[in-house]
């Protein structure tokens, strides 16, 4: 209010009544010191000369976006009083996403989610590796399944890729011993489940290797070290923010790299009074989770690596074990008992790789035949990992949903916004 000029404050009151909620305004003042007892700031205040309205948001909101930033306890603990807060459904948020995305823990998610990438790269290019960006037009599977989303390519179907998998090993072959892309993934699995998205962003990596691919292992530890390490240290701020709604604790870790063998892993859900049969099928989630908690029981950490998985679940391109064909050079790297990479050593040899594919059952289509020839013209051993940049966010964060850590979720119920 200005005392000098009475009709020109009561104008100035009326315009700023018509504004609506989310409405994007300029606003020229003076701040002065102040003791406001009644707002969020209360050591200054603002006077204003001038406003002037850049985008005026409809007078009736999807929802209001102080009620998309309460914790679920904030709601739960209101419901039993005269003045309930709205609990808001996830299709109503992921529906209208952009205003679920200025609550401030969602809006910090998001820049979690762009600082693992950052620091993912930071990690990669200072122990030699080169950014690569590969085709998500395939003629083929890069995954051998029959979980892909196939379009018609001039005439003919082609598949958008499962993983940059091929063209990874295709780069080792191109005299790029060290690779890592950042890059969509699509998956069509019919699943609908917290942790499952039919398009997510893969953070995946490939390097030669001279002994043996623990030497990969030891790199992917030193990398999700960086990560965790820098999202504590130079993130913090976001993370306090993110946590005001959604809690969690700091992923504990192990200063060298927690890796399981598979027999330890199947005795240790024996124990936990699983049955796991003959040792030889994949891990239920139950099993994962089981595994996980026995694991930070034991070795004090949330994050370790599972190794020698059995050959028959892993892809054809993973290479043996050269002491039992049962198992192979493969393993998952977990986060809290939920898994968040995958990787192996990779089978080079292409006679091998030949029998592996006959072994299970894949006929080697034009896409695979220009994967096995950058094998016969000579390559390295190599080996690698993909992980899931969305799981990493979901379960660093200890959400409870994977589309949260997704700035628009793809999954089989949802192709839009």
């Amino acid at each position: 209010k200005d005392k000098e000029d009475p009709e020109g404050s009561q104008k100035m009151i009326r315009y700023l009544k018509s504004l609506t909620v989310e409405s994007v305004v300029d606003i020229e003042g003076v701040l002065s010191e102040a003791d406001v007892r009644s707002c969020s700031v209360q050591d200054v205040e603002l006077s204003i000369n001038r406003i002037h309205t850049v985008s005026k948001a409809d007078a009736i909101l999807p929802f209001l976006v102080e009620d998309a930033a309460r914790s679920e306890e904030e709601v739960t603990a209101s419901q039993e009083t005269d003045r309930p807060f709205p609990r808001l459904g996830q299709e109503l948020r992921l529906d209208n996403r952009w205003m679920d995305l200025r609550a401030p823990a969602n809006n910090a998610i998001m820049r979690i989610q762009s600082a693992i990438c950052q620091l993912f790269r930071e990690s990669l290019y200072s122990s030699g590796f080169v950014e690569i960006h590969t085709p998500k037009l395939i003629d083929g599977e890069s995954e051998s399944g029959a979980d892909v989303f196939r379009t018609d390519y001039f005439g003919r179907t082609v598949s958008l890729a499962q993983s940059p998998q091929l063209y990874k090993q295709m780069a080792i072959s191109s005299d790029l011993p060290r690779v890592f892309e950042v890059g969509p993934v699509f998956r069509a699995e019919n699943s609908n489940t917290r942790r499952h998205l039919c398009e997510f962003t893969g953070l995946d990596l490939e390097m030669a290797i001279d002994d043996h691919y623990m030497e990969t292992l030891e790199v992917v530890h030193n990398m999700f070290k960086h990560i965790f390490n820098g999202l504590e240290t130079r993130f913090s701020k976001e993370l306090s923010v993110v946590r005001e709604q959604y809690h969690s604790e700091p992923v504990e870790f192990t200063d060298e790299p927690c890796v399981l063998h598979w027999p330890e892993a199947m005795d240790i859900l024996r124990e936990n009074d699983f049955d796991v049969g003959d040792g030889l099928n994949d891990l239920s989630g139950a099993q994962e989770l089981a595994l996980g908690a026995a694991v930070k029981e034991k070795y004090g950490t949330d994050f370790f690596m599972l190794d020698k998985y059995p050959s028959n679940i892993r892809p054809f391109y993973t290479m043996p074990d050269p002491e039992d064909d049962r198992f192979s050079n493969s393993y998952d790297i977990f986060i809290r008992g939920q898994e968040i990479c995958s990787g192996a050593q990779r089978c080079h040899d292409p006679d091998l790789l030949m029998k592996i594919l006959a072994k299970k059952g894949v006929e080697p289509g034009s896409g695979l035949k220009s994967y096995i020839n950058s094998f016969k013209h000579g390559v390295m051993p190599h080996a690698g990992a993909g992980i899931g940049m969305e799981r990493v966010v979901f379960l660093y964060l200890g959400l409870d949903n994977v589309r949260k850590a997704s700035m628009f979720p793809r999954d089989p119920n949802r192709c839009s916004p």
